[in-house]
């Protein structure tokens, strides 16, 4: 989510607007660790917000439809100790 509002150049309260979900509600599910947790019909309006407003969110192992590009670490690779 917060890689979302960072292409969209907007903060948690934009994104709480735009979705009709509440600022705590969005700080509490960038707040998660790993998988963003959440009640379902919420996920979805903030979902559904970031779509409207021309965010692809691309899942695990799925190909960006329009072609972009990503950065992503593979799983079982470690950050290279500099």
């Amino acid at each position: 989510m917060r890689a979302a509002r960072a292409l969209l150049g907007i903060d948690q309260r934009q994104l709480a607007e735009m979705s009709g979900v509440s600022l705590p509600t969005i700080q509490r599910m960038e707040a998660s660790e790993g998988t963003v947790r959440g009640v379902v019909d919420t996920l979805i309006k903030v979902v559904e917000a970031l779509d409207r407003a021309g965010i692809e969110l691309i899942g695990e192992n799925a190909i960006s439809a329009g072609g972009g590009r990503g950065v992503r670490l593979r799983q079982g690779k470690a950050p290279q100790d500099t």
